[in-house]
Formats: C-alpha cells, sequence, structure tokens
C-alpha cells in the first residue's frame, strides 16, 4: 500500500511540474524577431547566410504555419495574420535582393516555394502575398545568376499555384493596360519583321556559302525584337523564357514545365490574357528560330533523315542525349526537334485562341522569316540540307494549329482547279513542286520525301490543295463516259479506248501466261462486253489483272526470288488503307463519283504535282533507282486514299479519257511499249535482271552489268505494278459495299 501511494504521489507531481503548452504565435514571433535580431546586432557583413541561424529560423515559421493551418481548418490562424499583417514576405524580399547575409536570395526563394506549394488555402490573391511573389519574381533571370535552381523551383511553385487557382493569373502577370499596348506593338513589329523578305520571295537574300552557318542568314529575320530580353520584358513568361536557355538541365526543365502549366489553363479568358497581355508568342517563335539557326548547313540530309522522332523531355535524360550523338551536328539537330516537340505540346494544351496565336507566330518567324528564303535560295546544297530539315519538321508537328499553319505555308489555301500558266499564286508551293523535277536528283528525292510526310498528315486541305480540287468536275473522262456501275447501257464506241488496249497483240500476248509468283493465278479477266454490267468480283478481277499484266513476262522476275510474291504487297496495302480511312475519316468525301454532265469537255489539267510525278514516272527507266523508289512511293500513298475520284483517276485502267488527257494506267502503258523497244535489243534480259535483283537485296556482291539504270528502272516497274493492283485489290470490295 506504501508503494501504491508513492507512485500516485511521484505521478501527481510529474503532471504539476509538467511544460505549459507551447503558443504557436509567439513561438512564430520569436523566431521572426530572431531573424531582425540578426541584422541589428550583427557586424560581419561576409558571413555565409547558412554560418547563421536565420535558415533554420526560416524553417520553424513554415513549419509553425503549416500546422496551424492543419488545425484551424477553414479560418485563417494568427500566425498567417501575422505574417500578413506585419509584411513579413515584403521584408524577405528586400533582404533577399540586398542579398545580405550573402546567400539570402536562395533562402528567400526556398521559403516562397514552400509556402506556396505546402499551404494548401488559396493566398496568391491577397496583395501581402502576390506584390512580394511579384517583386521576387523580378529578381529572377537576371545575368550571371548564381541562384538559377532556386528560381526555378520558385516559379514552378508560382505557376503550380497558378494552375491550381486559375483567377490569379492577372495578378501573377501584372497585366496592365499599357503592358497590353506594347505587346500588341511588339507582336505587330514581329509580324512585320517575319515577313520583311518573305513576301517578295524572289528578291530574298541567300545565305552567304552553302558551307557557313545558317546563323548569320538567320539571325537577320529571326524578328529579333528587343523587349525579348528578359530586362527589358518583365513578367514571369519573359524570365521563364530565360531560364529555358539554362544549362543547368534541372533548371532548364523545371522552367519549361512551369511554362506549360501557365499555358494549359483551359478557360479561354486566360488564353486570351496569354496571347494578348504578354509576349508569349512572340518569345517561343523566336527561341525555335534561335535554335534552327544554329543547325550547320553542312548537315548531311541523309543524317537528317534518319533521325527518329525526339520527344522534348527527351533532352534531359542521360542516354537520350548520348543516343542522339550519332553524326556531326546532331546536338544542335536534337535541341532544335526537341523544342518543336515542345512547341506541338504548348499549342496543343492551350486554350484555342492561344495555341492559334502561337503556331501564327512561328509560322511568321520561322517558316516564313528563315525557312522560306533557304528553299528560294539558289544554292543547291543549301536548298538539300533546308528541305530536309523541313521534312523531318513535317515529321515531327502533331499539333492541329501548327499543322494549320505549316501547310498554309507550303500549300497556301487555293481550292480552285489549277491552270498550266498559274505558277504564281504562290510560289512557294510552285516551286518546291519544280524541285521534284529539279536537276539535282538529290534535291528532287528530298523534295518528293517532303510530299511523302505531308501525305501522311492528319489534314484535308493537303489532298484538296494537291490533287482533289483538279479532279472535282471529272473532266478527265470522256464526255458522256460513266463511272463502273453506270456502264450499262453505254455505247460501244465510248469505251473506243478500252476495245483498243485488249485486242493489241502487245496486250493479248501478255494475257497467254497468266502466272504471277509462279503461285498464283491472276483472277478471270471479262471481256468488254462482260464490263457492262460487272459485278463486284469481276471489276477486282479487271483492274488488279491489269496492272499485273502490264510487266511484260521476259522483264518479270519477282517470281523468281522467295519472298517477293504479290501476297506481301496485298498485306502492306491492307495496313496502309486501314491507316487513310483512319486519317480521312472526318473529311466528309463522298462515297461514289460525281456525276459528270453531258456537257462538252473542258480541258483538263492534272495540276502542277501530278504533272510532275506522271512526268517522273514516265522516265522511269532511266532514273536512278532511289528517286524512282520515291516518285512510285508517293503515288502509292495518293492511290491508296479512299476517294472516289483519286481511286477512279490513279487506279481504273478503263476509264475513257477526255482529249489530251493521261491517267497513271495510260502513262504506265507508254512507259511499257518503250520498255520492250528497249528489251528486244539486250541480250538475257531475264538473267540480267535477275542479278540486279539479287544485288539490291543483298544476296550478290554487285557486279558491273550493262544497262544497270534501265534494269533498275524495270524492277521498280514491276514492282510498282504490284502495289498498284494490290491497293486496288483492298480498295474495290469496300467501294463496292
Amino acid at each position: 500500500m506504501d508503494m501504491f501511494n508513492k507512485v500516485t504521489a511521484f505521478l501527481q507531481q510529474a503532471l504539476e511540474t509538467r511544460e505549459p503548452s507551447i503558443n504557436l504565435l509567439d513561438s512564430f514571433v520569436d523566431n521572426w524577431k530572431a531573424i531582425t535580431n540578426y541584422y541589428i546586432e550583427t557586424t560581419d557583413e561576409s558571413r555565409p547566410v547558412k554560418q547563421t541561424d536565420i535558415p533554420w529560423r526560416l524553417r520553424q515559421m513554415l513549419d509553425i504555419l503549416v500546422y496551424e493551418e492543419t488545425q484551424q481548418g477553414e479560418e485563417t490562424g494568427p500566425c498567417m495574420e501575422y505574417l500578413l499583417q506585419h509584411k513579413i514576405l515584403e521584408t524577405l524580399c528586400t533582404l533577399g535582393k540586398a542579398q545580405y547575409p550573402p546567400g539570402m536570395s536562395q533562402q528567400v526563394m526556398l521559403f516562397f516555394s514552400k509556402v506556396l506549394s505546402q499551404i494548401q488555402k488559396p493566398v496568391l490573391h491577397l496583395i501581402n502575398i502576390y506584390r512580394p511573389v511579384q517583386k521576387l519574381v523580378h529578381l529572377c533571370g537576371l545575368p550571371d545568376s548564381k541562384t538559377e535552381t532556386e528560381e526555378s523551383q520558385f516559379l514552378f511553385a508560382v505557376c503550380t499555384r497558378v494552375k491550381k487557382d486559375p483567377y490569379v493569373l492577372n495578378y501573377i502577370l501584372e497585366i496592365t493596360k499599357d503592358s497590353q499596348k506594347r505587346c500588341g506593338s511588339t507582336s505587330d513589329e514581329a509580324v512585320e519583321e517575319g515577313c520583311s523578305g518573305a513576301s517578295s520571295p524572289e528578291r530574298a537574300p541567300s545565305p552567304p556559302s552553302p558551307s557557313s552557318s545558317a546563323a548569320s542568314s538567320c539571325s537577320a529575320q529571326s524578328g529579333a525584337h528587343p523587349s525579348s530580353s528578359p530586362q527589358t520584358a518583365t513578367g514571369i513568361i519573359p524570365v521563364l523564357m530565360h531560364l529555358g536557355k539554362s544549362e543547368k538541365s534541372r533548371v532548364m526543365l523545371r522552367s519549361m514545365e512551369s511554362l506549360l502549366l501557365l499555358v494549359s489553363l483551359p478557360q479561354e479568358d486566360t488564353g486570351h490574357l496569354l496571347a494578348d497581355g504578354t509576349i508569349l508568342c512572340h518569345l517561343l517563335a523566336q527561341r525555335l528560330t534561335e535554335l534552327y539557326c544554329l543547325i550547320p548547313s553542312s548537315l548531311d540530309p541523309a543524317d537528317i533523315h534518319s533521325y527518329s522522332c525526339a520527344q522534348w523531355r527527351d533532352q534531359f535524360t542521360q542516354d537520350s542525349t548520348e543516343e542522339s550523338q550519332s553524326f556531326p551536328g546532331s546536338e544542335n539537330v536534337h535541341r532544335f526537334f526537341c523544342f518543336l516537340d515542345y512547341c506541338n505540346e504548348l499549342t496543343k494544351e492551350a486554350p484555342r485562341v492561344l495555341g492559334v496565336k502561337m503556331a501564327r507566330a512561328i509560322h511568321l518567324q520561322w517558316l516564313k522569316g528563315v525557312i522560306q528564303p533557304h528553299l528560294l535560295q539558289m544554292s543547291e546544297v543549301g536548298i538539300l540540307v533546308h528541305t530536309a530539315l523541313l521534312s523531318c519538321s513535317v515529321r515531327h508537328i502533331r499539333s492541329p494549329a501548327l499543322l494549320e499553319e505549316l501547310v498554309q505555308f507550303l500549300l497556301g489555301s487555293d481550292t480552285h482547279c489549277e491552270q498550266r500558266q498559274d505558277t504564281h499564286s504562290h510560289i512557294l508551293r510552285y516551286r518546291l513542286i519544280e524541285h521534284c523535277n529539279h536537276i539535282s536528283d538529290e534535291i528532287s528525292i528530298t523534295t518528293l520525301r517532303l510530299f511523302e510526310e505531308l501525305l501522311q498528315k492528319p489534314s484535308k486541305s493537303i489532298l484538296t490543295n494537291l490533287v482533289l480540287r483538279n479532279l472535282e468536275k471529272r473532266s478527265y473522262r470522256l464526255p458522256g463516259s460513266g463511272v463502273t456501275d453506270e456502264r450499262h447501257g453505254v455505247e460501244s464506241d465510248v469505251l473506243e479506248e478500252s476495245e483498243e488496249l485488249e485486242e493489241d497483240p502487245f496486250f493479248t500476248d501478255m494475257y497467254e501466261d497468266s502466272g504471277f509468283g509462279g503461285q498464283e493465278p491472276l483472277l478471270s479477266l471479262p471481256s468488254v462486253r462482260e464490263r457492262h454490267n460487272p459485278s463486284a468480283h469481276t471489276q477486282v478481277a479487271d483492274i488488279v489483272n491489269s496492272f499485273l499484266c502490264l510487266v511484260p513476262q521476259e522483264a518479270k522476275t519477282s517470281h523468281l526470288v522467295q519472298g517477293a510474291g504479290y501476297d506481301t504487297y496485298v498485306h502492306d496495302a491492307h495496313k496502309l488503307l486501314k491507316e487513310c480511312i483512319a486519317l480521312s475519316r472526318d473529311w466528309n468525301w463522298p462515297d461514289s463519283a460525281k456525276t459528270t454532265e453531258s456537257n462538252p469537255a473542258t480541258d483538263f489539267y492534272e495540276g502542277h504535282f501530278l504533272q510532275i510525278l506522271f512526268d517522273r514516272i514516265a522516265r522511269i527507266l532511266e532514273q536512278p533507282y532511289e528517286l524512282n523508289l520515291q516518285v512510285t512511293s508517293v503515288l502509292s500513298k495518293l492511290a491508296v486514299f479512299p476517294h472516289p475520284h483519286l481511286h477512279e483517276y490513279l487506279l481504273d485502267p478503263y476509264i475513257s479519257l477526255s482529249s489530251g488527257a493521261r491517267s497513271l494506267f495510260s502513262t504506265l502503258v507508254r512507259v511499257i511499249g518503250d520498255l520492250m523497244q528497249r528489251i528486244q535489243h539486250i541480250h538475257n534480259v531475264t538473267d540480267k535482271l535477275m542479278m540486279i535483283r539479287r544485288q539490291l537485296m543483298g544476296l550478290e556482291e554487285e557486279t558491273m552489268v550493262d544497262h544497270v539504270t534501265l534494269m533498275k528502272g524495270v524492277i521498280v516497274l514491276e514492282e510498282f505494278c504490284k502495289e498498284l493492283a494490290a491497293i486496288a485489290f483492298v480498295k474495290l470490295p469496300i467501294e463496292e459495299q
């Protein structure tokens, strides 16, 4: 019993002598006074802040504020009230600006960052919060700054808070009527500078020499403006763009993420605010132009074409950076395409009004201001490199707003039928199409690759501008002739051209051997009379066999090589067709061809683009192998699109062509006629063709063979005809449904 009483007495004494509970406000005030007393009492101004107790005191104050918020709920606690009433953040901002003690600015920025990120209640709308935040933003991005890491963390905290509470964006941007006027005038001047020399492209200056860096010629065209400097353009946007150029990858990443947070605010009014109240669009386009101008013009176009698509975060990963260093100048190429992808991301995530304005600024400053003069210059080396860079850029662009501006830049917006003499309505478009038929085979190949990249973009206007506007009236057909399902009752003289083809000894000879690939028989070929009211199967057989039988048997070699059969092309055509159907699903193309009127035929012109492609196909027997591959690749891309007029013009061998018109099939027929004349004078032509094919496949070492260009042309021609037959095979059943 005595022991029990002693324990009870001991516990009672402990309770009576326990330390009284800590008052949060007193502790907060004590920590703040300890900081202010340091400035009163200290005499050593060179002592670094980390050797004082200031960082510890600031951490204590932060912990108290966070703990108080969890205890107070919705109400503002006494410590936060004290911080606001006594303008503690204002004082800290002043101390950070003075850098006293040395390193104080880092501590201030860290404190601000943690307050903004750890306090959950909205605080940026309070004047004693956003005013010091504005002042601290002005201290960021200064020349030779030693605090870039802390600055990027602070700005990221600000942008994260704005993302959470979008209504405070106006406080952070510090937008006034005067600043809106300045930003508007800056945008206007950027437009004028971006367009100078571009509106009259014939007189656009050329780079001083093909091998020199593009930077000198770009600097005069980039639309630079003095307000792009963070010293003359205040606010968070110029600072973020400035830090986005930092050599420290973490600072650069944080800054780019911060800008993306601001731009991706979904409200339309914030989009208008950023578009009209800041120089964001101008700075973004200017940065893209700067990076493009750092790319050396001595690059090998093959290296550019082999460059894989980059994502903007790739530049911050060690492995990706090392992999990109594969050719001279690849670092500059990688940085440019990473930033182009970043522009993609910004314009996609931004509200429409902002995304469109950013894309427009990029169009004016980069595309028109820099790329266009290079494409219109006389130097073949310059044309080659910049066309390759543009082709790679087309592959990278995914943003709808950017793609729309790109198409407008390259092709214009004309939708009426082209005229042969119309070569000045859009000079760049016409010049690029001309480059597909350039005296330099390399330029032709590179430009054809550019158009092939364009044909893979989800833009209806590309197909309309290049091809479909010229086929809309179907004036390539003889007046009175109809589509396949309208042939019933048509007089036989309308199909005179088709009858002549079947009765020609050249064509009847081709049908004697109906084997293909050594395995597959051709589909049964109906007569002209049967085609007056054909079934779907008959139409498939009709068209597919027409392409498969074009190349004479003695010039065929694919059936002698394993894995080069027709089945492979059918599989690839199915895949391409699915992609094109998915691409054009929302383009509202008609399901069937437009009915033609029986009025007199108008002169048909296929348009500049198809004219060049057909001219190139007509010379397939005398052109380099790589060029032939590229021409046929572009035509195959066109043929697979599910538009009835495009299908009819490129894949129907039996359309009755109007006077002076030509189709893809009629062009190939003339090539075959030329081929038949040439191979008659070549001994053992099949053996030589087989040797060339095996060399192209890497199965034999290259040796000297007579007529090698012709032989390679024949091989490409055979493969192209199989490809067209496969495309027709997979498309016709769909169109007959």
